[in-house]
C-alpha cells in the first residue's frame, strides 16, 4: 500500500520532493511547494483546456453563425498553439508543462471549421480539417528537424501578436465583440497568466515564457475590450430581436 502510495505521487512529485514531505515531514520547504504548485497548476490547465473553447464553439453552432469571428485571427492563432504544441513534444518537455495546446489546437480547429461552414463555405471547411491533420502528422511524427520547430516557436510572438491583436481590431471597427465568448476569452487570459509561471518552473524555456507573456498580453486586450462593448453587444442583441419581431409582424 505505501509503494503504491508512493509511486503515485511521485507522478507530480519527485523522488527528493517526496522524501522532504514523506520522510523528513518538512512542509515549509520552497522549492518543492513551487514545483509542487506548478505541477497542480499544469493539471487543472490541461483539464479546464477540454472545455475552455467549448462555449465558443457552442455560441457560433447555436447561432449558426460566425459573426463578429476573424478567421485570419483564428488561423493564426492555430498556428501559434500548432507551433508551440509540435515543439514542446518534440522537446520532451513534461506533458503538464504544455499538455492543455493538445486540446486548445483541437477546439481552435474545430472553430476555423466552424468558421468556413458558416462562411457559406462546406467544402473549404472539410479540406481545412484534414489538411491541418497531416500537418500535425508531419511536425511532431518525427518528419520535422527539431531546429526548424525552434525557430517556428520563435515566429510565435509576432504570429500570436498579429492574429489576437487582428481580433481586436475587427472588434474595435464593429464597436463590439460578436459572437466571441467572454468565458472562453477569460480563461484563456488566466490560463495565459498561470503557463508563464509553470513554463519558469518546468522547462525554463525563455522562447516559452516569452510566448505565453506575449500570449497574456494579447489576452488582456481582448477581455479589455469584452468589458468595454458588454453593454453595447446587449444593446445590438435586443435590436436584432426587434428587427424580428417588426419584420414577422409585416409578413
Amino acid at each position: 500500500m505505501t509503494h503504491l502510495f508512493k509511486q503515485s505521487v511521485l507522478t507530480i512529485l519527485s523522488e527528493q520532493c517526496y522524501d522532504k514531505y514523506f520522510v523528513e515531514f518538512n512542509m515549509l520547504d520552497v522549492e518543492c511547494f513551487k514545483a509542487l504548485l506548478s505541477k497542480v497548476l499544469g493539471i487543472g490547465l490541461i483539464a479546464g483546456s477540454m472545455l475552455v473553447k467549448v462555449p465558443q464553439i457552442i455560441k457560433i453552432w447555436n447561432a449558426k453563425s460566425a459573426t463578429g469571428i476573424n478567421i485570419v485571427s483564428v488561423l493564426l492563432d492555430l498556428v501559434a498553439i500548432t507551433c508551440h504544441m509540435a515543439y514542446s513534444y518534440v522537446s520532451g518537455f513534461p506533458f503538464t508543462s504544455w499538455g492543455d495546446t493538445s486540446f486548445l489546437a483541437i477546439q481552435t480547429a474545430l472553430i476555423a471549421a466552424l468558421v468556413f461552414l458558416y462562411s457559406g463555405k462546406p467544402n473549404v471547411s472539410v479540406i481545412f480539417t484534414v489538411l491541418y491533420g497531416v500537418i500535425c502528422y508531419v511536425l511532431m511524427g518525427g518528419f520535422t528537424p527539431k531546429n526548424l520547430l525552434w525557430s517556428a516557436q520563435g515566429l510565435n510572438i509576432p504570429i500570436l501578436l498579429v492574429g489576437k491583436l487582428s481580433q481586436a481590431v475587427t472588434n474595435f471597427k464593429a464597436k463590439s465583440t460578436g459572437q466571441l465568448s467572454a468565458i472562453t476569452c477569460f480563461m484563456l487570459f488566466f490560463g495565459s497568466l498561470a503557463r508563464i509561471f509553470t513554463s519558469v518552473q518546468e522547462t525554463g524555456d525563455s522562447m516559452m515564457i516569452l510566448t505565453y507573456l506575449a500570449s497574456s498580453f494579447a489576452n488582456a486586450v481582448i477581455v479589455f475590450q469584452l468589458v468595454l462593448y458588454w453593454n453595447s453587444d446587449k444593446v445590438a442583441s435586443g435590436d436584432e430581436k426587434k428587427q424580428k419581431l417588426k419584420s414577422k409582424k409585416i409578413n
